[in-house]
């Protein structure tokens, strides 16, 4: 059975460089007694190394409500108001998180997209993704993650911007590439004229870092929509608040 699901490879992986850690919270009344369908939902089911938790309302039922405030979920309810009083209703959900023990692939992240999909059409309503700060719908959940049938990496990490002390510089920062067990990434006082330039190098790292790729410490950037001399450099740690990750800098020449 296992070898009729398409492999989700990694073609540049390389060991190091950190281990892949997943969170989401699945909010509903779901009801899972129904069998996983390995072939329609591409999922051998929860992979190894990974907890699919259920809380609420006679197991620790404060951790549903928990997720229901701050920052993220006022932009939750201002942005989808009728899901965000769904999910406010809810008195369970499920919390899926872990280190896959198998990451030289990436079938751990096949097999998650699959079995939220699963709980979704199980009577889940909305997923909750704190690593990159973002609340999905079920059809958007389907639609960006799981009808690709493929990794795509850029649905999986953001790419925010931040205003600097100068307001005519932005910092763009990335959440959610410690799914990849790769380092989120980083660039500070970026002008106008090269927004473009760094969004399209976040979008080169993520995905080649995703597909298994360790950028190396003082690598040199070399793109025509950025000015030359530029490098990277390794920092932070896993309980930076910014990333909840290690990072990479990109350090501008300008």
């Amino acid at each position: 059975m296992t070898s009729k699901l398409k492999a989700w490879e990694r073609p540049h992986y390389a060991p190091g460089g950190g281990e892949p850690f997943l969170f989401y919270v699945i909010y509903g009344n779901i009801e899972n007694s129904a069998p996983l369908s390995r072939q329609q939902y591409r999922s051998l089911g929860v992979p190894s190394g990974i907890k699919l938790s259920s809380y609420g309302p006679s197991k620790h039922p404060e951790v549903p409500s928990s997720f229901c405030q701050g920052y993220l979920w006022d932009e939750f309810e201002n942005q989808a108001p009728n899901l965000a009083t769904q999910v406010e209703g809810c008195d369970q959900c499920l919390i899926l998180q872990g280190t896959p023990e198998e990451f030289a692939t990436l079938n751990y992240l096949r097999d998650t997209v699959g079995l939220i999909t699963y709980l979704l059409d199980q009577g889940g309503c909305a997923v909750y993704d704190p690593l990159m700060f973002r609340w999905w719908s079920a059809a958007d959940w389907k639609e960006h993650l799981f009808v690709p049938a493929a990794p795509v990496p850029r649905h999986h990490a953001v790419i925010l911007v931040s205003d600097e002390a100068n307001s005519s510089l932005k910092w763009f920062h990335t959440r959610g590439m410690r799914k990849f067990g790769r380092p989120d990434i980083s660039v500070r006082h970026v002008p106008l004229e090269y927004e473009e330039g760094i969004i399209d190098l976040c979008n080169r790292l993520i995905e080649h870092m995703a597909f298994g790729h360790i950028v190396p410490e003082g690598q040199k950037i070399n793109m025509k929509s950025l000015p030359g001399g530029g490098i990277i450099q390794h920092g932070g740690d896993l309980d930076d608040p910014d990333f909840n990750n290690v990072h990479i800098e990109v350090k501008l020449n300008i």
